[in-house]
């Protein structure tokens, strides 16, 4: 559906016609004007009006009714297509997940298509809306402020990240082994996955930010190349982050799969020194159980007292051994 539309001449909002046609045309005369069309989620009928009156090309059509496309800029005759992925971070189940934001600018236009309810639109025109400096410099403003928004809220949910990978660290490392181990390799193996889900939109983000911080892209001012720049150098942080993120993750994984290993040997340990000194009396007892006829100390009143004495003596000593090697 059509969330807003409105013309905007010299950075402020006018009131301007209904249709779609005639706002365009508006604002193509008066030559400092733009027209800015958000949709949410449209419909192919929705969107037959849209494609007509600006002339998008039908591939970009049908990646922005479709959706599920890795973040890209694309340059056709007409317009300029950009698809951003806008992550949206959950505390409560410290998931991550995306959702999807296409823009088309052209002349004197602009078009947003947002999938899901994260996309940062409503602010970023709000923001836009109380500087008309900024807006002034037309569409191009406006594809830098909604990439500059979705990347410095990559920033923060890097940050959130961070510390749930230092919370999972302590977890991991705890004195006490970490608790349930299998617990602990699934939730390194979620927190994984969550940081492969964030990976997936912000690394394929960054040869469009490259791209439009250079020179000869259409229907991009050449001054907006230092914002363009910024926006990609902040791209570039992220990435480092998520990179790092990766690498400690894994780096936790093995770390914990070798306690896992020792805490094995260990228990493994523990239970060769227990079996240990109950074969002592389990062999001196199978051996006075086997019934001999001709066993002299059998009739000597001490034998078996000296026999379990003997027995006590033999699975002591093993048990100072087993304990002075850290086996017990």
């Amino acid at each position: 559906m059509i969330v807003d539309c409105a013309i905007y001449q010299d950075g402020r909002r006018t009131d301007g016609p209904a249709d779609f046609s005639d706002a365009l045309d508006e604002a193509r005369k008066s030559g400092d004007a733009f027209l800015w069309i958000g949709l949410h989620e449209p419909t192919e009928r929705e969107f037959d009006l849209v494609r007509h009156e600006f002339g998008l090309h039908p591939l970009a059509i049908e990646d922005a009714l479709r959706a599920h496309q890795r973040p890209k800029l694309e340059v056709y005759d007409d317009s300029l297509f950009a698809v951003l992925k806008p992550v949206v971070y959950e505390s409560s189940s410290d998931t991550v997940s995306t959702d999807e934001l296409m823009v088309f600018i052209g002349d004197s236009f602009v078009v947003t298509v947002r999938h899901g309810d994260s996309a940062p639109l409503a602010d970023v025109r709000s923001r836009l809306e109380a500087d008309p400096q900024i807006l002034a410099h037309g569409p191009t403003a406006v594809l830098y402020a909604i990439s500059d928004a979705v990347v410095d809220h990559y920033i923060d949910v890097a940050g959130e990240l961070q510390v749930d990978l230092e919370e999972l660290e302590t977890e991991v490392f705890a004195p006490s082994g970490g608790g349930d181990s299998s617990n602990t390799a699934a939730s390194i193996y979620t927190f994984k996955r969550q940081v492969l889900e964030f990976r997936r939109a912000t690394g394929p983000l960054t040869a469009p930010m490259t791209r439009l911080a250079g020179a000869g892209v259409p229907f991009v001012h050449q001054e907006a190349q230092p914002f363009f720049r910024d926006v990609a150098d902040h791209l570039t942080r992220v990435n480092e982050q998520v990179e790092g993120l990766d690498r400690l993750l894994s780096d936790i994984l093995s770390a914990h799969l070798a306690q896992m290993g020792v805490r094995q040997n260990d228990d493994m340990r523990k239970i060769s020194a227990w079996a240990a000194m109950a074969a002592v009396p389990t062999m001196v007892a199978g051996i006075y159980g086997m019934n001999f006829d001709h066993m002299p100390e059998l009739h000597w009143t001490w034998t078996y007292p000296a026999v379990v004495l003997l027995m006590a003596l033999a699975v002591f000593g093993l048990h100072r051994q087993f304990k002075r090697r850290g086996w017990l």
